[in-house]
């Protein structure tokens, strides 16, 4: 009894071998348990790029009307540096001539003029000499009353031309970050699809293309009772319908685009994103409408959806952030975002119809 061995403890080495182990089933346990996290169906990751192309829209929107207002900054502020500088030279003058007027007064003021009178032989010479200060006081005095005026003019184009640069470099600031989002979102909706596999990307593809086939399908059959146009849904398609003026000029106008690519900030030729396409268009036909398509609502006479004519603008979303170019049979061109073309769709495809306007 006295002889028994203790048993002898493990080595460290053996210890670290069944750590090792204990850690590698944990992990294992975690990895294929009920921590894992579910890798997200086909469905889930569409709707969510989806959205993120939408959030992204709405972001371009939002830059595009920051630019406008930039570019509006821009040239008030211009015009206000020429204000200081043509108000600089005016009260340049005025300072000259007021001084040659006090120097004039003095030359001739020196004397007091009762004593000037006594000594005068001629008191004839001695008045019209008075009456001449007289006048130079009152041109002084005139003279000093323009200066004031001009100083405080100058002071107040300056305090707007700085308060103006001022706004510039705000704005300047609030469009990095919005271009920021813009690219973000952007980024987020590619990194979600990079996560699907090379099978799931071309379902997605070929999603697409089934969708894009029967829309066209779908014209076409149309198109037998009442064509809207002639051509593809590829750049070159023309325009035959029913619009004339300016309508036509405008819609003929969206048919030429067909095709060129969708890019956010964009106007075109090459390139266009929602608002800056339906913008060209009537550019094109003689319209200058508001770069933004939350200024474009505001830019017509509002049409319900039933007396809808090629030409009118169509608007999507609570927030308008998507504008399209009506073009009959209830379709129209537009810009759809971020990896698409310009196309013609049904506007009953796009979510949340908010009415139209009639430029």
């Amino acid at each position: 009894m006295g002889n028994r061995r203790k048993p002898s403890p493990p080595s460290r080495t053996r210890l670290a071998v069944l750590t090792t182990a204990a850690a590698g089933s944990a992990l294992l346990g975690t990895v294929g348990g009920a921590h894992a996290d579910p890798k997200p169906d086909l469905a889930t990751v569409q709707a969510q790029v989806d959205k993120l192309y939408s959030d992204a829209e709405a972001a371009t929107e939002k830059y595009n009307g920051t630019k406008v207002r930039q570019q509006q900054l821009q040239a008030q502020t211009g015009q206000l540096q020429d204000r200081v500088a043509a108000g600089q030279d005016r009260l340049n003058l005025l300072q000259t001539q007021l001084g040659a007027v006090a120097a004039a007064q003095y030359r001739s003021g020196g004397i007091d003029p009762t004593v000037r009178l006594m000594l005068d032989s001629d008191p004839a010479t001695y008045l019209e000499s008075a009456s001449a200060q007289d006048r130079a006081a009152a041109t002084q005095a005139e003279a000093l009353a323009a200066l004031r005026r001009e100083q405080r003019k100058l002071d107040q184009d300056r305090s707007e031309a700085a308060a103006a640069l001022q706004q510039i470099q705000d704005v300047g600031t609030r469009l990095a970050a919005q271009k920021a989002d813009v690219q973000g979102r952007l980024a987020e909706a590619q990194a979600l699809l990079n996560t699907l596999s090379a099978a799931d990307r071309a379902r997605i593809k070929a999603q697409e293309e089934a969708k894009t086939q029967a829309d066209a399908a779908a014209r076409a059959s149309r198109s037998a009772d009442r064509p809207a146009h002639s051509g593809s849904t590829d750049s070159g398609s023309t325009y035959n319908g029913p619009a004339t003026g300016r309508a036509a000029a405008a819609v003929q106008f969206a048919y030429a685009q067909l095709g060129k690519p969708y890019e956010w900030g964009a106007t075109g030729p090459s390139t266009f994103d929602c608002s800056g396409l339906t913008g060209a268009a009537w550019r094109a036909a003689g319209v200058s409408l508001p770069r933004v398509s939350q200024d474009q609502w505001n830019a017509g006479r509002h049409v319900a959806k039933a007396d809808l004519q090629p030409g009118d603008l169509v608007f999507f979303y609570s927030d308008l952030h998507h504008v399209g170019l009506y073009i009959g049979n209830g379709q129209m061109i537009h810009a759809p975002r971020t990896g698409e073309n310009v196309k013609i769709l049904d506007i009953d495809y796009m979510p949340s119809y908010q009415g139209a306007v009639r430029p």
